[in-house]
């Protein structure tokens, strides 16, 4: 990832409704969302929701489809990949040990998950 793209990525997440709608997108996995119920679910007007979607698509973090009349919006999550490749390297030298435990934070987030599905399938 170039130093542009990175900031232009980093600048669309910068804004708390744009994260929101990223971190609901990339849950909703690939059926994706529609733009009302995203809205909806951000308590956003329709038109501030249009421009959002338009900021995280312009910055490669979401892509559309259309289905008859709705429009389905889905996260690119390779994007938080790269950027995140981007600030290793540049910002730790390349040396991800300089940003710490970074496995082991990541590691951390899947373990509660892992546990709740064992948890379900018990039950």
């Amino acid at each position: 990832m170039e130093k542009m793209k990175a900031i232009t990525v980093m600048s669309a997440l910068a804004q708390p409704t744009r994260l929101a709608v990223f971190s609901l997108l990339a849950r909703a996995g690939e059926e994706g969302m529609t733009a009302g119920d995203l809205a909806e679910r951000t308590g956003t007007p329709s038109n501030t929701m249009s421009s959002h979607l338009t900021i995280l698509s312009h910055a490669g973090l979401a892509t559309s489809r259309r289905a008859g009349r709705n429009i389905f919006y889905r996260a690119l999550p390779d994007a938080i990949r790269q950027l995140t490749v981007f600030l290793i390297k540049d910002c730790c030298d390349g040396c991800a040990a300089i940003c710490d435990d970074l496995e082991g934070d990541l590691n951390a987030c899947r373990k509660p998950k892992l546990a709740k599905s064992r948890t379900s399938a018990s039950a």
